[in-house]
């Protein structure tokens, strides 16, 4: 692997964050062009399925590259060429499905179809480089996933496409991926819009291509498989951690870009793999109180001499105060500010 054609990796510290979790155990489902069996991916491929025809029938055939591309940057595992690729979650299994037969030009109706096979086979995290039309058959598709407790991520669209974020990265509940270049700026070919959740790397992006071979890549497409390899590092970390929890943690540790705060670009910032990892992250719900208590004075206990209502006090003293303390956190967390290491 080198470091200077896959500058993706030194820039997420994908290595350090590999001595933390590296997939295992999770499958990730890659509904795009078909998935071409190659070296790089060897023992990470399992059968799938064409949902489309033309295909060898099991999604392990891809004659134009994309779908081989994405799951390189999400599971490939060639650490020690000089030439190979490495992905995000290098020990997460692909489940391929072929469902354009040459990315762009699949439709909205076999997207839906893919999204339904990957959830039927119980695949954790679905990575969606592709837009649709948010037809009634894709829009059912994706919230039976969420509903089911899979984490889908996917791409914002590139310009030139829409301005617009596409779908299924506009729906609530999907973690819609934005891109930067390599300065860590906006990417230019990616769009925006209020619903972008978090960016990452999407210039000139190395991985595995046909052939043995490996490919060059530029879009939100490469980007959210380099975010789906995150959230299956997480899920493969936290198993018991619910979708949205994986989301929220995605969002919370991300190092902030642009204005303060969330914005249309960069939404809550770019992905920072280990910081996901070790950052104590209080729950979705409990940092939207807003509210920093002091500690509150403890009652004096009743005439049972029970002291439950003191504790039961303080616990939610520490609680509030902890909330309040987590919005400071976040709000502060720039791109100068070092990640935090609040080790579990």
């Amino acid at each position: 692997m080198e470091e200077e054609r896959q500058w993706h990796l030194k820039s997420l510290h994908a290595l350090e964050a590999h001595a933390l979790s590296q997939g295992e155990g999770v499958v990730v489902a890659v509904p795009d062009s078909g998935v071409s069996p190659h070296p790089d991916l060897a023992g990470s491929l399992v059968p799938g399925t064409d949902i489309i025809p033309g295909g060898s029938g099991n999604g392990l055939s891809d004659t134009d590259g994309h779908g081989t591309g994405m799951a390189g940057l999400i599971a490939a595992h060639a650490k020690n060429s000089s030439i190979g690729a490495l992905g995000i979650a290098p020990r997460a299994k692909i489940l391929p499905i072929y469902s354009s037969p040459a990315h762009r030009d699949g439709t909205s109706e076999a997207l839906a179809e893919g999204i339904d096979y990957a959830v039927s086979r119980h695949a954790q995290v679905i990575s969606v480089s592709a837009t649709g039309a948010p037809d009634a058959h894709l829009q059912r598709a994706v919230k039976a996933a969420i509903q089911a407790n899979v984490t889908i991520v996917a791409a914002a669209g590139n310009i030139g496409t829409s301005s617009l974020v596409g779908y299924p990265a506009s729906e609530p509940g999907v973690i819609a991926v934005g891109g930067v270049d390599r300065n860590g700026n906006h990417a230019a070919i990616s769009v925006s819009g209020p619903e972008i959740d978090v960016v990452a790397p999407a210039v000139n992006i190395y991985s595995t291509g046909l052939n043995g071979g490996y490919r060059v890549g530029t879009g939100t497409s490469d980007a959210t498989a380099i975010v789906a390899g995150a959230a299956a590092l997480i899920r493969s970390k936290y198993p018991s951690l619910p979708a949205a929890e994986v989301a929220h943690r995605l969002t919370a540790t991300a190092v902030d870009k642009g204005p303060p705060g969330r914005d249309d670009q960069y939404g809550y910032g770019v992905i920072d793999l280990v910081a996901a990892l070790t950052a104590d992250v209080p729950p979705l719900g409990f940092e939207s109180t807003g509210v920093t208590a002091p500690a509150p004075t403890a009652a004096a206990p009743d005439a049972r001499g029970d002291n439950g209502t003191a504790r039961g006090l303080a616990t939610l003293g520490a609680l509030l105060a902890a909330g309040g303390a987590y919005l400071v956190w976040r709000r502060r967390r720039r791109a100068d500010d070092p990640p935090p290491r609040i080790s579990r």
